[in-house]
C-alpha cells in the first residue's frame, strides 16, 4: 500500500492524552456529557483544533466546532466529526477516533498547503451517548433544529437538569430561542467510528464502509402494582410490579432472538425498584427498553408484540403501566455516491473494505436528515465497546483516518 499522508504518531499521542481525562482503571474512561471531565476533554480538543489551523466555537448546545476556511465560504460545508462523551464504564475509542481523526485529516491538509474548495467543519457533538439524561444525540439534534419539548428539564440520577448542566458547562440555553438551522448549509457529513461489533474482526478486515444505521426506539416504562409484606401476602393475591417487569425482560429477549438471521436487538439496560426493600413486595418498577432494526417493518412488528406482552403481564398480575418514548428514528442509509467514493479511495491505499450496517446509532443518524452522510468503521477487538476493554489497534485506526483524509480531500477539491 502507499505511504500514509497523516501523522500517525501525533494522532495516537492525542488519543492517549484524551484517554487520561476521566480515566477509570487502566484503560477505561468516564466522561459523562456536560460533566467536569467532559468540559476538560473539550478544552483539550479545542486546543488541538486551533493547532490544526481552525477557528473554534462552542455553540449553545455544547457542540465544539472547528472551522477551516475554504476558497468559497458560501458553499455548503463538509462536516467531519463524532463525539468525545462516554458511557459511565466506557472505552477510550468510542467517538474519540472520529473527532481526533477528523482533526488529523484537516491538519494534514493544512500542513500540505491545501486550500479546500469549501469550509470544513470538525465537530465534537455534545451528549451523543444519552446515558446521563436518558436521551442521546442531543448536540446534533440541537444543531439541526430537532430538539423536543422538555429536553432541558430532563434530570440525571442526581437530580441535575440538562439546563443546569449546560449552564455549568458554559453554555446559555436561552440562546436556543434565537437559533435556526440553515437548510442546505451542510453539504456532506463523514463520520469515522469504531465498529462496536465483531464483523470486521471475523472478516479479517481493518476498516469497513457503513451501508446504513438501524432505527432505534427507546422507552422508559413504569409498572405499578401494590406494596405489601413479603412474609404475609399470599402469592395469588400479590400485585408484584417486579414480576411483571421480569416477564417483559424475558419476553423482549425472546422477541429479538426469534429470527436468528435478522439483526434485530432488544435490551433492558436500567431498572429501579420502589420501595427497594428485601421484605416488601415491589410496588413500582421503572426500566428502560431499547430495541432496533435496520428493517422498520420488522422493528414495528416487534414493538406491537411487546406492547401486547405488557398488556398480558399487567392483566395477569393486577398492574398498570405507562410508556414514555425517549427516542424513535427510522433506519437511515448512507449516500450511494459516498459509499462509491469511499471504496475508490480505499482501493488506492490497498484496502477492499466490506460494507456493513450499524446496529448502534451515531451522530450521523441525525445528520442524514439534513445532508448526505457516509461512515467508516474501524475494527475493534472482539467487537467490545461501552467497556474499558474496548480496543482498536493503532494501525487500524490510522488506516481509517487515512481513508477519511483522502475522501475529505476528494470532496473539497
Amino acid at each position: 500500500m502507499k505511504s500514509m499522508s497523516i501523522n500517525e504518531k501525533r494522532l495516537h499521542e492525542r488519543i492517549d492524552a484524551l484517554g487520561q481525562i476521566g480515566k477509570i482503571g487502566d484503560t477505561g474512561v468516564c466522561r459523562l456529557a456536560l460533566s467536569h471531565e467532559d468540559r476538560e476533554g473539550v478544552r483539550l480538543v479545542q486546543a488541538w483544533m486551533a493547532e490544526a489551523g481552525m477557528e473554534t466555537i462552542i455553540d449553545p448546545f455544547g457542540n465544539l466546532i472547528g472551522v477551516l476556511e475554504g476558497l468559497d465560504k458560501e458553499a455548503p460545508v463538509l462536516m467531519l466529526g463524532s463525539h468525545i462523551d462516554s458511557q459511565p464504564y466506557g472505552g477510550r475509542y468510542d467517538g474519540v477516533i472520529g473527532v481526533l481523526g477528523a482533526i488529523e485529516a484537516v491538519q494534514t491538509m493544512a500542513e500540505a498547503g491545501i486550500k479546500p474548495s469549501s469550509n470544513i467543519e470538525v465537530v465534537a457533538f455534545c451528549d451523543e451517548e444519552g446515558c446521563r439524561f436518558n436521551k442521546g444525540l442531543f448536540g446534533v439534534r440541537g444543531m439541526t433544529g430537532k430538539l423536543e419539548q422538555g429536553e432541558l428539564e430532563r434530570t440525571d440520577k442526581n437530580g441535575v437538569t440538562r439546563r443546569e448542566a449546560l449552564l455549568g458547562f458554559g453554555c446559555d440555553p436561552a440562546a436556543f430561542a434565537g437559533y435556526a438551522f440553515e437548510e442546505g448549509r451542510i453539504g456532506t457529513f463523514l463520520e469515522l467510528h469504531i465498529e462496536q461489533g465483531p464483523i470486521l474482526e471475523a472478516l479479517g478486515e481493518p476498516v469497513g464502509i457503513v451501508s446504513g444505521i438501524s432505527g432505534p426506539v427507546w422507552w422508559t416504562v413504569e409498572m405499578t402494582g401494590f406494596a405489601g409484606h413479603a412474609g404475609s401476602v399470599p402469592m395469588p393475591m400479590r400485585q408484584d410490579a417486579l414480576v411483571g417487569c421480569a416477564k417483559i425482560i424475558v419476553g423482549l429477549n425472546e422477541l429479538a432472538s426469534s429470527d436468528p438471521e435478522a439483526p434485530t436487538v432488544g435490551t433492558v439496560g436500567s431498572l429501579s425498584v420502589f420501595p427497594d426493600s428485601r421484605n416488601i413486595i415491589p410496588e413500582k418498577v421503572s426500566f428502560t427498553v431499547d430495541f432496533r432494526d435496520i428493517d422498520v417493518k420488522r422493528r414495528d412488528s416487534m414493538e406491537n408484540r411487546l406492547i401486547a406482552l405488557m398488556e398480558s403481564a399487567c392483566a395477569e398480575h393486577g398492574l398498570t403501566y405507562t410508556i414514555r418514548e425517549d427516542t424513535r428514528s427510522d433506519p437511515r442509509y448512507c449516500a450511494p455516491r459516498l459509499r462509491t467514493l469511499l471504496r475508490e479511495q480505499a482501493a488506492l491505499i490497498g484496502l477492499t473494505p466490506p460494507e456493513l450496517m450499524s446496529g448502534p446509532f451515531h451522530d450521523a443518524l441525525i445528520m442524514s436528515y439534513v445532508c448526505d452522510y457516509g461512515m467508516i468503521f474501524v475494527r475493534c477487538k472482539d467487537g467490545i465497546s461501552h467497556n474499558p476493554k474496548e480496543f482498536s489497534s493503532e494501525k487500524d485506526i490510522a488506516l481509517g483516518v487515512e481513508l477519511l483524509y483522502r475522501t475529505a480531500l476528494r470532496l473539497t477539491e
